[in-house]
């Protein structure tokens, strides 16, 4: 119940400041078209960033399986879409994790769901390379961990220098993926079309 009294008040205190935001932008708030947008705005950005209320750790550990495999395992293509932090424009593409167990190993579906769990804040994409590659590593402490986002953004698309066609790739590693054969192995996996 304290829950939802906190997401109602929270639902409609964002209201207010988008209706203010609309207001400043020299809008008339009461026009057909805009009467519900500050509560959609609002709802929408309560979706967008999610993952504040989400522990990702958690979401590993709640499928965690005794496991011996030590191999590599690898979820590409995972479809991930954010807000930069510095304009609040979106950027989005793919993640590429894969990560060499140890003992252990999670539902395929988790490591898709700390993807969403990290993309679903304010974000800068280094830092979301860096902290869904150190989530597997401290859920799972498997042999390595590797992730790549490749993405695009909207920040570098709709304004300022304006390129359409950027795309920006991050990478971030541990132990066995220090090894170059180890990584590229990796690199090529993600690039083949298996499927």
């Amino acid at each position: 119940m304290e829950e939802l009294v906190r997401d109602e008040r929270v639902q409609r205190e964002l209201e207010s400041h988008y209706r203010s935001i609309l207001s400043l932008l020299g809008e008339d708030t009461e026009r057909e078209g805009l009467l519900k947008t500050p509560y959609r705005v609002a709802k929408a950005m309560q979706t967008l960033t999610r993952g504040y209320a989400e522990d990702p750790g958690e979401i590993l550990n709640s499928a965690k399986f005794k496991e011996d495999y030590r191999h590599m395992v690898i979820v590409k293509d995972i479809d991930f879409f954010s807000l930069c932090e510095h304009h609040m424009l979106p950027f989005y593409g793919k993640v590429h994790v894969a990560y060499i167990p140890d003992g252990y190993i999670t539902g395929l579906s988790k490591i898709a769901r700390v993807v969403d769990s990290f993309s679903h804040r304010l974000q800068v994409q280094e830092r979301m390379t860096l902290q869904i590659k150190e989530c597997i590593q401290n859920a799972l402490h498997p042999l390595g961990v590797m992730v790549v986002v490749e993405a695009r953004h909207m920040c570098m698309q709709m304004r300022g220098v304006e390129k359409q066609n950027s795309v920006t790739t991050t990478s971030d590693f541990t132990g066995a993926f220090k090894q170059a054969k180890t990584r590229e192995e990796f690199l090529d996996l993600i690039h083949s079309n298996s499927l």
